[in-house]
């Protein structure tokens, strides 16, 4: 429990970090309250303990607001996030892994939608379609076992492994996708989001596979890995030409 209760605490001051960030790169009117300035270093110093984000690599920040898009990329992490935090509280391994990915791959459809919306590249168009299609899929199975496969009411003997193994991915997750959100180019911010929020599955479906005990929910956390590691390096190789 302490370990979700942290969790809890990084990542909401992750995100609060990233926007207060984002709302940094804004132009200071000449006449702007120096106190002003200290309460933003002051909160930003309040998140020492969370993992640094550099929220301008790979971009310069070009407006003076923070874009629709990033607003939609904030919204669909705070959604994500109060999905998994429900799986991270289970007892058994498969049922934890079960609703912890629920809301792992709501999060990426909705990723997935904002990329529709505001992308251009024809190759991250047709991935955010991809992930839609496979995860929408993916997410009506574990909806359908978990109404069939409640959670064990007392902790097994591997809750507390399982529960560090998900907070710690997590916590890292979300830094890096946080860092991405800062990227104001929308094909460019999709690619890097989400290639952080796959390897996130990946590290999932590994702590699956290592505790879990159901034939469905291991079959589903390999199939994981082996579709999304392909798309992990489709990304990669994307950035690279992108970068380039």
């Amino acid at each position: 429990m302490k370990n979700i209760k942290q969790l809890r605490l990084s990542v909401l001051m992750t995100i609060m970090s990233a926007t207060l960030v984002l709302s940094a790169c804004q132009p200071v009117h000449e006449d702007a309250n120096v106190t002003e300035k200290a309460a933003v270093a002051s909160d930003q110093n309040t998140v020492a303990g969370t993992p640094s984000i550099d929220a301008h690599a790979g971009h310069a920040m070009s407006d003076d607001t923070i874009t629709d898009m990033q607003q939609a990329y904030n919204d669909s992490m705070t959604h994500m996030h109060n999905e998994m935090m429900a799986g991270m509280k289970y007892n058994d391994p498969d049922a934890a892994f079960a609703q912890g990915m629920l809301g792992h791959h709501i999060g990426a459809v909705d990723m997935a939608e904002v990329q529709l919306k505001y992308g251009t590249d024809k190759e991250m168009l047709q991935l955010a379609q991809n992930v839609i299609d496979t995860q929408k899929a993916e997410i009506e199975q574990m909806q359908e076992w978990l109404a069939s496969n409640p959670d064990a009411t007392e902790p097994t003997a591997d809750t507390d492994a399982v529960q560090k193994a998900y907070a710690d991915g997590m916590d890292a997750m979300h830094s890096e996708m946080m860092a991405a959100n800062a990227d104001t180019n929308p094909d460019r911010a999709f690619a890097r989001g989400m290639l952080s929020h796959h390897v996130g599955a990946v590290n999932m479906a590994d702590v699956e596979l290592k505790y879990g005990k159901n034939e469905e929910m291991r079959k589903l956390a390999q199939a994981i890995i082996d579709a999304q590691q392909s798309e992990i390096e489709q990304i990669q190789d994307w950035l690279s030409k992108y970068n380039e």
